[in-house]
């Protein structure tokens, strides 16, 4: 039986307003967990304040492979120094080798931002619009981290769930069916490698500013999984969001709701190692 969940905040350091929610809520301790995007400049000047909560949440690497600038130069994939939209990325990935080196080289580059900024290694890694899982991307992560860090005290998100757990949801149950089928066979991969993975995922939700996102967030503990991961996306909105990023207006409205949401007893706050993970 689960015995709590991992309510990760991603996108920290795409801008100040986003970094401020998180380090506001990871204060408040109502986050366990939140994944860095190193590729963007906020990254150095916040890393100090984020490496904080080491003792009180999981921080991670939020890979990114889709927004602003890569860390070091990537011809074949960001010819003019910006990366480019999710579809583009899939493609390239599985159809041309050159690029998947590139990717390669580009997640060695965000780890390496990581541990120099905060001297240790992640305690997780995820992607930006779960990138991590793409054919020809998740082979350069799975493979780099298994090298990177053969102790197996790194882990890695599976944006997966069983269909009946989404359905019970009603949340984006389209979406979260479509990325968990990008996810397939993701886990076995990862666990063939000997590194740990989240067994129960949901948090992927329609992005529309209009819904009650405290109820969705009590709809994504529905049915948990054993060590069940919710991904979030708070913020304060800013100049610099609006033209990087398409989530934008319900980040505040999602910030709010988490600063009021109480875990129910019998399923509290944890880290996942906390998960038996």
């Amino acid at each position: 039986m689960p015995t709590g969940f991992v309510l990760c905040a991603d996108d920290f350091a795409i801008t100040a307003g986003v970094s401020r929610s998180i380090l506001e809520l990871l204060g408040r301790g109502k986050l366990s967990a939140t994944g860095a995007m190193t590729s963007r400049p906020h990254w150095r000047g916040l890393a100090r304040e984020l490496g904080a909560f080491a003792e009180t949440a999981d921080l991670g690497l939020h890979f990114n492979l889709t927004c602003a600038a890569p860390l070091g130069a990537m011809p074949r994939l960001a010819p003019g120094g910006e990366l480019p939209a999710l579809g583009i990325v899939a493609r390239a990935a599985v159809l041309a080798p050159a690029v998947r080196r590139e990717i390669a080289a580009e997640f060695r580059r965000q780890l390496d931002a990581f541990e120099e900024a905060l001297g240790r290694p992640p305690d997780f890694v995820d992607g930006h619009q779960h990138v991590h899982v793409l054919p020809g991307v998740r082979r350069a992560v799975l493979d780099g981290l298994a090298r990177r860090y053969p102790a197996g005290g790194v882990y890695v998100r599976d944006p997966a769930d069983r269909v009946s757990a989404i359905r019970a949801r009603g949340v984006a149950v389209g979406k979260a069916l479509v990325i968990a089928g990008l996810a397939s066979g993701f886990r076995t991969a990862a666990l063939r490698r000997e590194l740990r993975v989240n067994r129960g995922f949901a948090g992927v939700a329609p992005f529309d500013p209009a819904r009650d996102f405290a109820a969705d967030l009590a709809r994504f503990l529905v049915c948990p999984g054993p060590a069940h991961l919710v991904m979030c996306h708070p913020g304060f909105v800013d100049d610099e969001l609006e033209r990087l990023d398409p989530v934008v207006a319900t980040r505040p409205v999602e910030h709010a709701a988490i600063a009021a949401f109480v875990p129910p007893s019998d399923l509290p706050l944890r880290r996942l190692s906390q998960l038996g993970v």
